[in-house]
């Protein structure tokens, strides 16, 4: 394994992660709208801005990870499709783990769980895109 490649994938996820993150809230109003109206559930901005130390090493903690399973299912020539696919695969899981798992347990609408499972998948392909540009496995000896 790679582990200066690999530390380089889990840096660039984790910025396509906040920056993709970043721009669905400020480009798509109704997301932020959706999340504003269940306020017994979720924080307020400022709520938000206190732990975002904390959510931000759980978002590197989990882009690391995926890193990882990328760079031990890697094959010689893989790059961004490859890198995309496996994406789509975290974005899957995402979406059934948390997602819809969420919906079930927490009182919010079916309209903020769809604009998450969109988010979330996409915000996923985006990271294994970019884990998949950057790792590159060792050469053989």
């Amino acid at each position: 394994m790679n582990v200066t490649r690999l530390l380089l994938a889990a840096l660039a996820g984790f910025a396509a992660y906040m920056t993709y993150g970043g721009v669905a809230f400020g480009h798509f109003p109704s997301l932020k709208a959706e999340f504003l109206k269940y306020p017994a559930v979720y924080r307020d901005q400022g709520g938000q801005m206190s732990h975002l130390p904390l959510g931000m090493a759980g978002v590197f903690l989990s882009v690391l990870v995926v890193a990882v399973l990328y760079a031990l299912n890697c094959r010689e020539g893989a790059g961004w499709p490859e890198g995309a696919r496996f994406g789509a695969w975290i974005g899957l899981f995402v979406v059934g783990a948390f997602v819809l798992h969420n919906y079930t347990n927490l009182n919010v609408g079916l309209k903020l769980t769809l604009q998450q499972a969109c988010m979330y998948f996409v915000q996923w392909v985006t990271v294994g895109l970019m884990v998949g540009l950057i790792y590159r496995p060792l050469a053989a000896r």
